[in-house]
């Protein structure tokens, strides 16, 4: 699965993930004190698959990293339908 970033210092930057379910922070565990990254969106494919995982800065509200995932097209780009992450 592929893990996308809106805002912050990794703003537009994608990575892979290891697994079947992308965790609810990243870094996982940063040990460091500081926010991270928070999951707000999983595009699903039709085979029940996760294809992404969106990630929000931790100063961003919820309305706009959704806006800019649907502006960037990540639903269109990788044919899943989006949902909203649950924590």
């Amino acid at each position: 699965m592929r893990a996308l970033f809106i805002g912050g210092v990794v703003d537009n930057s994608e990575m892979d993930l290891d697994g079947n379910q992308p965790p609810v922070h990243y870094p996982e565990n940063s040990g460091s004190g500081r926010p991270r990254y928070r999951l707000h969106q999983v595009g699903q494919r039709d085979d029940g698959s996760i294809a992404y995982a969106v990630y929000g800065a931790p100063d961003l509200a919820d309305q706009e990293v959704e806006r800019v995932a649907d502006e960037r097209g990540y639903a269109r780009r990788f044919e899943a339908i989006p949902t909203i992450a649950t924590h």
